[in-house]
């Protein structure tokens, strides 16, 4: 069996919304690798706080931590710090024996005011783990998705209904295919996010995603806080520790393999 943690950047509605992107990642793994990687993580959070002075037990909100923001000021980490700070952390997760997927969700490009993101990030995610999965070769394998309290009520409805009908775009045109989730198990599970270090993992990817993003589509600009000391080579050179552990198959026109939905820009 794996397990599937997840969490997001940016906010999830439409067509009222805060964030003109939404960033869903999926971190999953086997079960029996399970003690191993998190024993890993552990480790990996002594160090830092040995050499950053980064207290083992805080949760790391990436966002929050990079705009140098509560409660991460009083910590007093120079941009420097931060830098290789998310610099460990991406190299550690990127030598793990793990897959993740990323689905960004362009808000932007939507042409239709019924659009829900989390259902389509959520679908196109699961999707994806089960692909991968291949339960046609794999009949036996199964995930179970854990994810932050906050949002285990849509997911729940969105991961019932695939399971009921699902339908996926044919490769070869001429409509959709319809294919059932079999793979997937249980109701996602809430845990909070400050027992988690793989949802605070997924946190990051999913905030790292978010900038690229930003800077792919050409929406917005980083925050000031940010834009003062983040490059685009340093946010790439994140993107390349991590990319061992990204599913690139997820996204075959992307060099990270990230899902971007809707592709095009909506002409005025």
């Amino acid at each position: 069996m794996k397990f599937c943690y997840y969490d997001e950047s940016g906010d999830d509605g439409y067509p009222l919304y805060s964030s003109p992107l939404f960033v869903l990642t999926g971190i999953y793994f086997d079960h029996l690798a399970w003690k191993a990687i998190h024993k890993s993580v552990v480790e990996l959070r002594r160090d830092l706080k040995e050499k950053f002075d980064f207290p083992v037990k805080m949760e790391l909100h990436s966002k929050q931590f990079l705009l140098d923001k509560d409660p991460y000021r009083n910590l007093g980490f120079s941009q420097q710090q931060k830098i290789d700070i998310v610099s460990t952390i991406c190299a550690f997760i990127g030598s793990q024996d793990l897959k993740i997927i990323n689905i960004l969700i362009n808000k932007v490009a939507i042409n239709h005011s019924a659009y829900d993101v989390l259902n389509t990030a959520l679908t196109y995610s699961i999707q994806r783990v089960e692909n991968d999965l291949n339960p046609s070769k794999n009949p036996d394998v199964r995930f179970l998705i854990i994810t932050d309290e906050g949002r285990v009520g849509k997911m729940r409805d969105t991961t019932r209904a695939i399971q009921r009908i699902n339908y996926i775009p044919s490769q070869y045109g001429g409509g959709a295919i319809r294919r059932e989730i079999q793979s997937l198990i249980e109701d996602p599970l809430p845990k909070d996010s400050k027992e988690s270090y793989f949802i605070q993992m997924a946190d990051l990817v999913a905030y790292l995603v978010y900038l690229y993003g930003m800077r792919e589509l050409k929406i917005g600009e980083f925050p000031n806080r940010l834009k003062s000391y983040l490059s685009d080579q340093q946010l790439k050179d994140w993107l390349d520790l991590l990319k061992p552990s990204f599913n690139l198959k997820a996204a075959a026109d992307n060099p990270y393999g990230i899902k971007i939905h809707p592709k095009i820009k909506r002409v005025a």
